[in-house]
């Protein structure tokens, strides 16, 4: 009977998160919460904006129905919720959206007790976590790739769980329904939503701090693998961009999937499954190590920097043939 009494409490959580979806639907076609195309989009229509807005809500059903567990984390995110999506309705101050990141990620080291490392990896816990939301954020450019990559980290997460037991089954159930209610608007030829920075910036918080608590749980830095794939597009990105001299605070289109789905026309949905599908055997590839006491922080790095090397080599062919096509 508890099964069956869970089940349906997760069922009923699942549909009560799509009927908020639609909900806003109404409410963004009502006061024009729209995307519309510009020179950093792969997209040439009109979307409704902000469709991300199920995850943090799926956190604060989470927080209201089961317990009103880790208040300070569920603060923090309503916090980065509220700064990005008024930002997707009207463009805020850098300063400002900054210094709300700033608290909403001091608010979880508070409850993980991080502030009381040394002071130098409480710096470097602040510059990989702001540098992770902002990446994952700036990551979020074509159909399904946010919900995909989402969802196979949650997935992931759940799985350690299970042997781990360091985030509440609940929390990590009622987020992957809200991928998927989300995946079911967003991951198609022609989304009907797209995630806006409140969905991506939301998510990116969300999956930062279930990391935080893996690694406070079990002491190990390598589950930070789990994030390597758009960690590494987001760096290498960045670097290619100095090196053209670039702005790098400004939109544009170098990111590789965005190489591949704009310039090389390959479907979105190809492209965001092919990120998911190599975060899942990076994932799959960890867990394995992990299971068997073979993995250590020095292959955790020959593993980073394998995948770096992949990674330059398909860049560096696909720019090529970019810059011979352009010549011709």
């Amino acid at each position: 009977m508890p099964v069956i009494s869970t089940f349906i409490a997760y069922l009923l959580s699942g549909i009560v998160l799509c009927l908020l979806l639609l909900g806003y639907f109404h409410l963004a076609a009502r006061f024009n919460i729209i995307d519309k195309p510009n020179q950093r989009s792969s997209h040439t229509y009109l979307t409704v904006r902000g469709g991300g807005i199920v995850f943090p809500l799926a956190v604060l059903l989470w927080f209201l129905f089961y317990g009103f567990e880790q208040p300070l984390m569920v603060a923090g995110l309503l916090a980065m919720a509220v700064i990005s999506f008024t930002d997707d309705v009207k463009t805020l101050s850098g300063k400002v959206r900054i210094g709300v990141h700033l608290l909403a990620v001091s608010l979880v080291f508070y409850q993980l007790a991080i502030f009381g490392l040394p002071w130098w990896l409480v710096l470097l816990a602040y510059i990989f976590t702001i540098g992770w939301i902002n990446a994952f954020n700036f990551m979020d450019g074509i159909n399904g790739i946010t919900v995909f990559y989402a969802l196979i980290s949650l997935l992931t997460f759940a799985w350690v769980n299970l042997i781990l037991h360091f985030a509440p089954d609940s929390l990590l159930i009622l987020l992957i329904l809200s991928c998927i209610v989300f995946a079911w608007f967003n991951a198609r030829r022609q989304a009907r939503c797209f995630a806006g920075d409140v969905g991506s910036v939301s998510m990116a918080f969300i999956l930062a701090w279930l990391m935080l608590m893996l690694m406070v749980k079990s002491g190990r830095i390598e589950y930070i693998l789990f994030f390597s794939v758009y960690a590494v597009d987001s760096v290498f990105t960045i670097v290619h961009r100095l090196l053209r001299h670039e702005n790098i605070f400004r939109a544009h289109r170098f990111h590789l999937y965005q190489l591949l789905s704009n310039e090389k026309r390959l479907p979105h949905l190809w492209v965001a499954a092919l990120y998911a599908l190599l975060q899942t055997g990076i994932n799959m590839l960890v867990l394995a190590a992990m299971h068997q006491g073979t993995l250590n922080h020095w292959r955790a790095g020959g593993l980073l920097l394998l995948i770096s090397v992949v990674y330059l080599l398909l860049r560096l062919k696909i720019w090529r043939s970019l810059q011979s096509q352009h010549s011709m």
